[in-house]
């Protein structure tokens, strides 16, 4: 049963195509933004070529691939095998994938952080800033703000939105003492998804907040129904907020953040070709995601990225959204 204080009502987040591309036209025209996409690439080429050297491979020891014994015989039984030779050929792409999910959001985290001009925040666990992955202080308003970012949607349980929050409740007099501050602000980011994608622990994270928040907090905004909250100690004024992809990519950057940060991963990933062959996809919504022919025109041209680097955008677009129209 949902919690009685939980939003009810979420908006689905729909992107269109042909905004993508005007958005990508106007990137392509703003020499901050392209600086920027090139800076991101070459960190993130860096960052990658260094992560891809310690992935498995099949020379690695079969205790590397931490397999489980159970979903070895089902995912057999679904594939036909049998024979352990057959699922060898499974093992490499599929702990390769595992390997990477965990890097890659802490990867995207350090390189985008700086871009933005805040802060990665690495401290040791229980120390005051743990539970923040980035900062920014703002002297001229007052303000330190904090970001406690996960990779996906979906990845909070009970146990780590109540930690989170806390944690949060417990640090940010703290921080605003340390900083010399009156407001502190803190966002609860995923680098992508939706609201409505969520499993809705990341709510829970305010919450836990509310409920660990000091005895003399004077509540000025309620999380109940809402994705924020906001109350005040002594001369202090705490918000905080839950802000999924789109949502975070515009408060870290505005409204460019989140093409500046594809454009600069598709052109550090994909390498650009000429050709131009028809392909056959074995998830059927991924011709239609990725059907191009509506939105640009044969004579669409930007630098930032070559043509057959397009459908990539739009395939991390869709990450994005919950409506891709």
């Amino acid at each position: 049963m949902a919690h009685k204080g939980l939003p009810r009502s979420i908006p689905p987040v729909v992107m269109r195509k042909r905004d993508i591309f005007a958005q990508l036209a106007e990137l392509d025209t703003n020499e901050e933004s392209r600086s920027r996409v090139l800076d991101m690439e070459s960190s993130f080429r860096a960052r990658i070529d260094t992560a891809l050297a310690g992935l498995p491979i099949a020379e690695s020891p079969l205790r590397k691939f931490a397999t489980n014994p159970f979903v070895l015989l089902l995912h057999s039984k679904n594939q036909g095998y049998s024979h352990v030779g057959q699922i060898e050929r499974d093992l490499v792409p599929a702990k390769v994938f595992s390997s990477l999910e965990t890097a890659a959001g802490k990867m995207v985290e350090k390189v985008v952080l700086p871009a933005y001009e805040w802060k990665t925040v690495e401290s040791t666990m229980h120390s005051l800033y743990s539970v923040l992955d980035g900062s920014r202080l703002d002297a001229h308003a007052d303000l330190f703000e904090g970001a406690t970012l996960k990779s996906g949607p979906r990845t909070l349980n009970d146990d780590i939105a109540a930690r989170i929050g806390r944690n949060i409740a417990e640090h940010a007099p703290e921080w605003a003492s340390e900083n010399g501050v009156r407001r502190v602000a803190v966002t609860y980011g995923a680098l992508y998804g939706t609201k409505k994608q969520s499993n809705k622990k990341d709510w829970h994270i305010l919450r836990n907040i509310y409920e660990a928040r000091p005895a003399n907090a004077i509540i000025r905004e309620s999380h109940v129904g809402r994705w924020g909250i906001r109350y005040e100690v002594g001369d202090v004024d705490f918000s905080a907020t839950v802000r999924p992809g789109l949502e975070w990519w515009r408060h870290l950057g505005g409204p460019l953040a989140w093409l500046e940060v594809c454009c600069a991963l598709v052109r550090a990933c994909i390498v650009p070709t000429s050709a131009s062959a028809p392909q056959d996809h074995l998830i059927s919504e991924v011709g239609r995601i990725l059907d191009l022919t509506s939105v640009v025109s044969p004579g669409f041209n930007v630098s930032i990225l070559q043509r057959s680097q397009l459908e990539w955008l739009v395939f991390l677009a869709y990450h994005f959204a919950d409506v891709l129209e």
